[in-house]
């Protein structure tokens, strides 16, 4: 798998985190760290989405250099 499809592997991942799984989780029970899963589900899904976005900086810089 090259750099670029990883790129776009993690740039799709937030959207599908934080809108196409919303059906999925979109519940109280169990409740986690006090806040109910959905709720947890979107904060944890803006922990993820800068660490993709970082990661995609990451590999985009190498990709520069290397050129």
């Amino acid at each position: 798998m090259g750099k670029k499809s990883i790129i776009v592997l993690l740039s799709i991942v937030p959207f599908i985190f934080m809108l196409a799984a919303i059906p999925f989780v979109n519940r109280i029970q169990p409740i986690i760290f006090g806040l109910p899963f959905l709720a947890f589900w979107l904060f944890f899904g803006m922990l993820i989405t800068p660490l993709c976005t970082f990661t995609i900086y990451k590999l985009q810089k190498s990709e520069r250099s290397a050129e």
